[in-house]
């Protein structure tokens, strides 16, 4: 492909697009080519369905750019120009990636880059919050899922491409940026002032809610995910066997389509996991959990909400199709597509939709996303502490001592509920289904087996 390419007639610009767009002639002889074979060419195209009247048209747009506009504007800015628009009108998530942005992407993959750790696409035509990632500005500063990104830095978003928002949004670690955030159900856009980071994220965190109870927090998918996930199970299960387990997918905008599969895999000892389809019989893959699964049989809630997407929603979805966990929250984001990542000839990437991916029941959540068994919205519970004096027995003078005297009284620092309503209830939840499934007194746990005294 050549670098520059002088247009000084109509058909001459016509000739340069369609071998552009088709590849159909080495770009050495794309210079010398005679009107006649241009001709012959086009002829040939059209046979082949290529519509010539609007290559023609853009070649004549293309053409008067370059002679009238105010500024001139080279050639490789105007093809690159195009090939953008061509990408960003095809769906939200398929775009063309420069060297910078091709590498920024590959940072953020691997879970480094510098920014604010927002998660955007475009809703509506608008730029939207997907979601804030864990312990990063944007998160601190209370930015959250369907926030929509009126301007940045004073200017207006509503004429950027996402790559072009994105651009804007990167930055050297230690300087300001400024977002002006419309929130639904707020009047005024509001201006929040981040300072960008350099931001090492790790995507898994765990830790125990109580006593046999475990908390798994995924806040994206990357390239490492799925061994972190493994390494923060087995850390939990050091001190004793979970009777329960939260894993919390909330404002998880996605990430790594393999990294999903081998999280939902640690859950799922068979069946499938998701599988994809698309116009090549490349992008037609179905995956399975195999056998050997880490933990395989600890109850398991899933939390989600409506800043959970793509790879999350695969987790999700394989896990309620199966039967293997309950889903609460509200419902998701629902991207239901698959991007590859195509790297070119000249540093640049591709970044394009190749393929839908299923649920294990044949579900596409392309648009609709996965509704929870469970619905609890988004709160907080708020514990009275001056609303009158409460009356307790060990409020009385004089009360009788708890005959345990190991016992410890159940009256955490930081009630989970208080900090955090959605996993609150999911901890009641596990508690619940152990005492569901817990055998009764006076029953084994073999149906017809009397129990010995």
């Amino acid at each position: 492909m050549p670098k520059t390419v002088s247009a000084p007639t109509l058909l001459g610009s016509l000739l340069f697009t369609l071998v552009l767009a088709m590849g159909l002639a080495p770009a050495a002889q794309a210079q010398d080519v005679e009107t006649d074979n241009a001709s012959s060419q086009a002829e040939q195209d059209a046979a082949n369905g290529l519509p010539v009247e609007d290559v023609q048209t853009f070649a004549e747009v293309f053409e008067r750019i370059k002679r009238t506009y105010v500024e001139q504007v080279d050639d490789k800015t105007l093809l690159r120009n195009a090939m953008r628009g061509m990408l960003s009108q095809l769906d939200p998530h398929s775009e063309y990636l420069d060297a910078d942005a091709f590498q920024n992407l590959r940072e953020s993959t691997e879970g480094e880059f510098s920014g604010v750790g927002i998660e955007v696409g475009l809703r509506d035509d608008q730029l939207t919050v997907i979601a804030p990632i864990d312990d990063t500005p944007a998160a601190r500063a209370g930015v959250q899922p369907g926030d929509r990104i009126v301007a940045i830095d004073g200017t207006p978003t509503n004429n950027l491409s996402l790559q072009e928002a994105v651009d804007l949004m990167r930055g050297e670690a230690g300087t300001d940026i400024e977002l002006l955030l419309l929130r639904d159900g707020e009047q005024e856009p509001r201006d929040v002032t981040l300072t960008r980071e350099s931001i090492q994220s790790e995507s898994v965190s765990s830790r125990l809610l109580e006593p046999g109870y475990g908390y798994l927090r995924i806040s994206q998918f990357q390239s490492r995910t799925g061994e972190q996930t493994r390494e923060a199970l087995a850390s939990l299960m050091k001190s004793g066997p979970l009777e329960g387990l939260v894993l919390d997918l909330r404002n998880n905008p996605g990430g790594v389509l393999s990294s999903a599969v081998d999280v939902a895999d640690q859950f799922l000892s068979s069946g499938l996991v998701v599988y994809t389809k698309g116009r090549l019989a490349d992008d037609d893959m179905r995956f399975t959990a195999h056998a050997k699964t880490t933990a395989p049989d600890v109850p398991l809630v899933v939390l989600i909400n409506g800043g959970s997407a793509s790879a999350a929603e695969i987790v999700a979805g394989a896990l309620q199709d199966q039967g293997r966990a309950v889903l609460m929250g509200t419902r998701s984001f629902g991207k239901g597509s698959v991007q590859q990542v195509m790297p070119l000839g000249n540093g640049d990437g591709l970044k394009l939709t190749t393929a839908r991916y299923y649920t294990p029941s044949g579900r596409s959540i392309q648009a609709e996303g996965i509704a929870p068994d469970v619905r609890v919205v988004r709160g907080r519970l708020e514990v009275e502490e001056n609303s009158g004096f409460q009356l307790r027995e060990s409020s009385l003078r004089g009360h009788l001592l708890n005959g345990d005297a190991d016992q410890v009284l159940d009256d955490p620092d930081t009630p989970v509920a208080a900090d955090d309503y959605q996993l609150g209830e999911a901890l009641n939840l596990l508690k619940a289904l152990n005492v569901v499934q817990r055998p009764r007194s006076g029953q084994s746990a073999k149906s017809g087996e009397s129990a010995t005294p």
